[in-house]
């Protein structure tokens, strides 16, 4: 089979600069696979940690199948907890907004619950931003937007039944 060749350290700046081009020209892959080449390099790495999270959620809900574990794995190798829960709100966010927009049964019970769990990672992310950054309450106030405007709702309690003897 083939072998992967290196990336050189004095390269990775360009490197990440190319993977964040290719996020936002929407190649998500492109930029998935230049962020792993830059971590066999630097696996510590954050910038390239943070884009490669965002790259792997691009990709949520666009017909290729990606597992939401692949991003929640890479979680633990941010060093601040600011990080940690800021991107951990991310990722259930985007699989709210990727479960909205399939046409499942429960569907929107599921993207309710996406996005509550988001919203308790933005404000735990809240807590520690440093001063001045306000993006956890922007992405928190987005999921708000987005349950009020598709009408979503926590699933009903089922009722209990009891077995009678």
């Amino acid at each position: 089979m083939f072998e992967l060749k290196p990336l050189s350290e004095k390269g990775i700046p360009a490197a990440i600069e190319k993977a964040e081009r290719y996020r936002l020209l929407n190649e998500p892959r492109l930029a998935e696979s230049i962020c792993l080449d830059i971590l066999e390099v630097d696996a510590d790495n954050q910038k390239a940690i943070v884009i490669l999270l965002l790259a792997v959620t691009d990709q949520f809900g666009k017909g290729r199948s990606v597992d939401p574990n692949d991003a929640r794995q890479l979680l633990p190798r941010l060093k601040e907890e600011y990080d940690r829960e800021y991107y951990a709100g991310i990722i259930c966010e985007r699989q709210g907004k990727s479960t909205l927009n399939q046409s499942i049964p429960g569907g929107n019970y599921l993207a309710y619950e996406w996005l509550r769990d988001a919203m308790e990672h933005f404000e735990k992310a809240e807590k520690n931003r440093p001063s001045g950054n306000d993006d956890p309450i922007l992405r928190w106030n987005t999921c708000v937007r987005l349950i009020e405007r598709n009408k979503l709702e926590a699933r009903p309690e089922e009722p209990v039944q009891t077995m009678l003897e």
